[in-house]
């Protein structure tokens, strides 16, 4: 049996919430926005017991009790009623998850504080004229507590959103100033650039600060990043213009070492290469793939000599070799040489000996020195007897030798004459002289005899 108060077909139902309000249970996605994952999901009440807060008739009126009193919230014409109070019951609880919801959502700071405000002013507003029974006056209080607490929690998120705006704004300021200073001063192009391009990732992971002080911020990065690209592109161009002068540099060195790379003036030509080596460390570096092949043009002039001089100074060594062994032989002959037993054979052997020597040419440095000393000795012991032969027959030595003997027997004479007068003094200094003239007597004797 239908109730006179039973909605009709198409109808809302008495008690029914108005056309675009939230329905019961649901919270509109525009006051409240999707429903966040929370840290903690909230505890999923019991069921409650519709019949304490309300009754469904046998002719299908459903009735909730509230402190304000009973009023009726619907009909309920699906069967009995108790499969109605069941059904509003249902609502009810469906109404309270929404409430535990939103709870759950301000204790974890997972949404915005204004939102679920507005959800649960939206819910509390739904409530006297919401289709359920149950405790709707404990509802009512929950939502009174979740709009406050949502106030201060609104006001606390803003206070951490100015916080969070100053700090992102200094380190915006921070990345700023690191990005003018690189495009000033850095000249580390490729850690600068790298370094400009992580400024770059981490700015776009900071959001927050004021558009127009973003908006600044972003004009002096962006500034300073065409600052250092300028700088950079200047210092490879003129990197390019000095790079394209050591091309044409290396490339005249390379025709200069090559034009000698067939000399057999060792000494001289090893001078030039030094010389076009320091010229060619001067010069700078080519482009790369130029620099390599010029360097490998120069570098294979430079072995192309060197390994002919080196070829020559070991053809040289060996005939040295043989040239030490040549005169090593030679002064073994040489032991026969005797001035004392006859100075003129000993003589004509040495100048035998000696044009031989020069015949066979030079030796190793390092046999330089003992073969030279052993001929130099020859030389000596032959020279030594000629000067004492020629000392024992110098006619102008004997000759002076004579005189001084001559002049012994003079003072000598006077010495005795001095000595008869009875003249004693003049006796002695005649033979102080005497005495003076003899020593030079045998000083010129010995000379000519060779002692």
């Amino acid at each position: 049996m239908t109730d006179s108060s039973a909605p009709k077909p198409g109808a809302p139902k008495p008690g029914a919430p108005k056309p675009g309000a939230p329905k019961p249970g649901v919270v509109k996605p525009s006051a409240a926005g999707p429903a966040p994952a929370v840290a903690h999901p909230p505890t999923v009440a019991p069921p409650s017991d519709p019949s304490l807060f309300g009754r469904v008739d046998e002719d299908g009126t459903a009735w909730v009790r509230t402190a304000d009193g009973e009023r009726q919230i619907g009909s309920w014409q699906a069967g009995d009623a108790a499969e109605g109070l069941a059904h509003f019951g249902r609502r009810y609880d469906d109404l309270a998850t929404e409430v535990a919801l939103l709870e759950a959502r301000l204790v974890s700071g997972a949404g915005d504080a204004k939102k679920t405000k507005a959800a649960a002013v939206a819910l509390s507003e739904s409530l006297p004229t919401a289709a359920v029974i149950g405790d709707i006056d404990a509802l009512t209080r929950r939502l009174d507590v979740i709009v406050a607490e949502s106030e201060q929690a609104a006001v606390a998120a803003k206070a951490e959103r100015e916080h969070e705006r100053e700090e992102h704004t200094h380190r915006k300021e921070e990345l700023a100033a690191e990005a003018e200073q690189i495009g000033a001063e850095s000249t580390q192009w490729k850690a600068a650039g790298d370094r400009l391009r992580e400024i770059l990732d981490e700015w776009k992971t900071i959001r927050g600060v004021d558009r127009k002080v973003d908006d600044a911020l972003w004009k002096r990065y962006s500034k300073a990043r065409e600052a250092f690209n300028r700088r950079r592109g200047a210092h490879f161009a003129e990197l390019d213009r000095d790079r394209a002068s050591a091309k044409v540099v290396k490339e005249e060195l390379v025709v200069r070492a090559e034009a000698l790379s067939d000399s057999t003036d060792w000494g001289p030509t090893a001078a030039a290469f030094r010389d076009l080596l320091t010229e060619w460390k001067a010069a700078g570096r080519a482009p790369r793939d130029a620099d390599d092949a010029l360097w490998k043009r120069f570098k294979g002039a430079q072995d192309v000599f060197f390994a002919a001089r080196n070829a020559a100074a070991s053809e040289r060594d060996a005939e040295f070799d043989e040239n030490a062994t040549a005169k090593e032989a030679l002064l073994r002959d040489a032991g026969d040489i005797d001035p004392d037993k006859d100075l003129e054979a000993a003589r004509a052997a040495l100048r035998d000996l000696q044009d031989k020597w020069d015949a066979i040419g030079k030796v190793p440095r390092e046999r330089m020195h003992d073969l030279e000393g052993k001929l130099r000795a020859i030389e000596k012991k032959v020279r030594d007897a000629a000067d004492t032969q020629w000392r024992r027959t110098d006619p102008e030595a004997m000759a002076r030798a004579a005189q001084f003997r001559e002049r012994v027997a003079q003072f000598e004479d006077q010495a005795a004459k001095a000595t008869a007068a009875g003249k004693t003094k003049d006796a002695e200094k005649a033979l102080a002289q005497a005495q003076q003239w003899r020593e030079w007597a045998e000083a010129a004797e010995g000379a000519v005899n060779g002692r």
